[in-house]
């Protein structure tokens, strides 16, 4: 019997797949909802997980390297994919065709067309898959969205992004390193500050001479929007000093005034009547703690989250258009990219009623919404 859990009910019975550094983030946090209960972990290297389960004090979880037999055998109610993004096609799809909902750390996919097979196979299956854009998450973004809603016409939106961590590792030897690996939160959150579209980008990269890393770690975008506004994205990795937060410095300028955020807790609007400074306190829940609350109460309601992967598919889009824009010195329209992506997703996927749904698919705005069903008990 398909029902929707109330939400007073137990809590929801969920595996984890992936036990590396970001999935002992998501151990903790899990462990620490009280709407959900933590009862598979799954990961290629068991030992790894054993380790992970161990050092968060958490027992009783039964652990092994296949998702559907682990979810299977734990009666899991949906999964939560913390694997690294080329693994996520394979494991997204394999818990969606067994009938699992799954919540997703970004990106859904290295690129636009893996992303798209993902979304077609969510539909195609009629669960969710949510996208975990967690720097979405905060109080003062809410505070700053809530100010731009009353400043009428969004006309340019600002982030500066700048920040000089030393990763050592993978990321330090990648190519296109701040937009790949980072500027996807901005980029996210700049959709939800404008409340509309991205159509095309130009975008500009550059590596400073003190760089240590191989590839641009400097970039600087400029992105137009459906309504006409403008959104500028101008970042480093390799920028000691004065350096931003994680979230950037935000400026938004609008028909009746303007308003900025610094990133963290502090929001400022300035109107025709005056200043107005508002020191925010973070919430309860923030970051992968909100997303993970948020994917709970929509399997209950059999809601659409904001991150939904259909939806999510924008924020990797602008992505994958400002890197095209850097490397071919072009403006590059976010249709052309989603026609080349969906042409591929065609061509690459096996399953020919996901295929099919592809097929469906004209446009990037005509990515229909899907409508979740209630997680089954």
């Amino acid at each position: 019997m398909s029902t929707a859990a109330a939400p007073g009910g137990s809590p929801v019975r969920v595996v984890q797949v992936g036990a590396g550094g970001m999935g002992r983030a998501w151990l903790r946090t899990v462990a620490a909802e009280p709407d959900a209960e933590l009862v598979g972990l799954v990961d290629l290297d068991v030992d790894v997980a054993r380790t992970a389960l161990a050092d968060a004090g958490i027992e009783g979880v039964l652990v092994g390297a296949n998702v559907t037999e682990v979810a299977a055998a734990a009666g899991a109610d949906a999964v939560i994919d913390v694997t690294v993004p080329a693994a996520h096609l394979t494991v997204n799809t394999e818990a969606l065709a067994a009938g699992l909902p799954v919540l997703c750390e970004k990106p859904a996919a290295p690129t636009v067309a893996d992303a798209l097979r993902q979304a077609a196979a969510a539909e195609m299956h009629g669960r969710l898959l949510m996208i975990s854009q967690s720097r979405r998450y905060y109080a003062a973004l809410d505070a700053l969205r809530a100010e731009v809603a009353g400043l009428g016409a969004v006309g340019t939106v600002v982030t500066e992004f700048y920040k000089a961590p030393r990763f050592g590792g993978f990321r330090e030897e990648m190519d296109h390193v701040l937009l790949v690996d980072m500027a996807i939160h901005a980029f996210d959150a700049a959709r939800s500050v404008i409340g509309a579209e991205p159509v095309s980008v130009y975008c500009d990269e550059h590596n400073p001479s003190w760089s240590w890393y191989r590839g641009a770690a400097n970039a600087h975008a400029v992105f137009t929007f459906s309504g006409g506004e403008r959104y500028v994205y101008t970042g480093s990795w390799c920028a000691p000093g004065l350096e931003t937060s994680w979230n950037g410095s935000w400026r938004v300028s609008a028909e009746r005034g303007s308003a900025t955020w610094d990133g963290a807790g502090r929001v400022a609007v300035e109107t025709a009547t005056g200043l107005r400074e508002r020191e925010i306190a973070g919430a309860p829940k923030e970051e992968i703690a909100a997303s993970l609350a948020e994917f709970l109460a929509c399997l209950r309601a059999g809601d659409e989250p904001t991150g939904a992967a259909r939806r999510n598919v924008h924020s990797l889009a602008m992505v994958e258009a400002a890197v095209i824009s850097a490397e071919t010195g072009r403006s590059v329209m976010l249709d052309e990219v989603f026609e080349t992506a969906l042409a591929r997703a065609v061509d690459t996927e096996p399953d020919a009623s996901v295929r099919a749904i592809l097929q469906q698919w004209t446009t990037l705005g005509g990515v229909p919404e899907s409508t979740p069903h209630p997680i089954e008990r």
